[in-house]
């Protein structure tokens, strides 16, 4: 594994917030207030978690498409219908309570992760895509893990 690039882990790194803002607003009752009045209500808790966690699986879905046009074949051919497999997976599992979606979405970023792994192996993604992956899906677990409790 390689050195992420500045603006990939930047940009990583700030895709954390909306997690870490949630796990902040779960733990501490006076963040989720100051948050509840400076933002709503939809900004706070496991509300910003699930919506946010849903619409970046998804979105991981279209980085792992990108990554198999860079493939030929039957492997770009797996690695186009593996992709969508993140999306799909949001769609149809992650729903109904808050217990329930967070426990989805960490799956489903775990699983993510195995995909990342895959791509990257193939030589797909990027030779740093891994250093960057295995952290940002630490974080993201863990503050989902707080909505799941």
């Amino acid at each position: 594994m390689t050195k992420v690039p500045a603006s990939a882990l930047i940009l990583g790194v700030a895709g954390l917030i909306p997690f870490v803002w949630g796990a902040a607003t779960i733990t501490w009752p006076g963040v989720m207030n100051f948050g509840v009045n400076s933002f709503g209500p939809r900004f706070v808790g496991p509300f910003v978690q699930l919506s946010y966690g849903t619409i970046i699986l998804a979105f991981m879905s279209g980085v792992l498409w990108g990554f198999a046009t860079r493939a030929e074949g039957a492997v770009a051919a797996t690695g186009y219908a593996l992709s969508v497999l993140p999306a799909l997976w949001a769609f149809f599992f992650v729903g109904g309570g808050p217990v329930s979606a967070a426990i989805y979405l960490i799956a489903g970023y775990v699983g993510l992760l195995g995909l990342d792994y895959m791509f990257w192996k193939q030589g797909l993604a990027p030779p740093w895509w891994m250093t960057l992956r295995i952290g940002l899906t630490a974080v993201v677990v863990a503050c989902l893990a707080l909505t799941a409790a």
